[in-house]
């Protein structure tokens, strides 16, 4: 189901949406975060911080914008997860969801999500586009979500087919059905939590707006931990029905990786390839260049 929202800036009687922001030592990124926050100047916004205790001037950089915030707290904390669970026990919105520290709105994202939270008052969840930027802010990739969205299509976030989490919310009454967020999960907790809004009913509709970017860089979980993001969504995907579909993947996998081994030398020393290095080096973003994914010649 895919909502077209105006994005009309009519004056109607919109939902209370909450927006979490777990954050620990973020500091080059918090004040971005906050402000595209607030710059949507969304009349029903309840905004809140949860640091876990940062050394970094974060504190310092939250305070600047306390007054504009409905709580914040810095206090040693378990982890993201958990300060997102902390986050979202606090809120009082119809509308939630949380926005990490170095991710941000475009600007009317909130007053999209609410028209489509008015069209469609009895689906659970909302989800629109999202891109995924490098610290200069260029655009690496433009996501654009399914437009059907239910526990079969999410077995394929396996397969790179994912909608982006800081452009999705979701009810109070879809978290309540499932909450907490699962604390033991450390990257893939947001697409259990989805699985499992969509096992206890709960429908999602795509919004075909953009509302959100993610900042691709070196500290992010998503960055650092590729390939244990990759075991964490076979293990949510697993856990939730999904294994037909994990060990096609892993069967796809191991039949690249069969044929790639004994060629990569080959590869990798072909004279024409050494030739064109330093024109595919101009091609290839720095921000993507993860030393786990790519060949040892574009590693600098």
């Amino acid at each position: 189901m895919t909502a077209r929202p105006s994005g009309s800036g009519e004056a109607r009687a919109y939902p209370r949406i909450s927006v979490v922001t777990p954050s620990f030592n973020q500091g080059p990124f918090l004040e971005r975060t906050i402000r595209s926050v607030l710059d949507e100047h969304y009349p029903g916004l309840e905004y809140i911080v949860i640091d876990g205790g940062s050394t970094d001037g974060s504190v310092e950089i939250i305070k600047r914008y306390e007054r504009h915030l409905a709580y914040w707290v810095s206090e040693p904390d378990a982890g993201q997860s958990n300060a997102i669970n902390k986050g979202l026990n606090r809120a009082t919105g119809t509308i939630l969801t949380w926005l990490n520290s170095d991710d941000y709105y475009t600007p009317g994202a909130l007053e999209i999500v609410a028209t489509a939270a008015l069209a469609h008052p009895e689906a659970g969840a909302y989800v629109g586009a999202g891109d995924i930027v490098d610290t200069s802010g260029a655009v690496i990739h433009h996501h654009v979500p399914s437009s059907v969205i239910s526990l079969e299509t999410m077995y394929q976030w396996i397969r790179g087919e994912f909608f982006m989490q800081p452009s999705c919310f979701f009810r109070d009454t879809a978290w309540r059905a499932v909450a907490p967020i699962d604390e033991s999960i450390h990257i893939a907790f947001d697409l259990d939590l989805w699985m499992r809004m969509a096992k206890a009913g709960q429908t999602f509709v795509t919004i075909d707006r953009l509302l959100s970017k993610s900042l691709a860089h070196p500290a992010a979980k998503t960055t650092a931990y590729t390939n244990l993001s990759i075991v964490d969504v076979a293990v949510v995907a697993i856990r939730h029905g999904g294994e037909r579909v994990v060990r096609q993947h892993l069967d796809d996998m191991a039949i690249r990786l069969s044929w790639s081994e004994p060629n990569l030398e080959k590869i990798l020393n072909n004279p024409v390839l050494r030739w064109l290095e330093p024109l595919i080096s101009l091609f290839v973003k720095p921000a993507i260049r993860r030393r786990d994914t790519v060949p040892p010649w574009l590693r600098r």
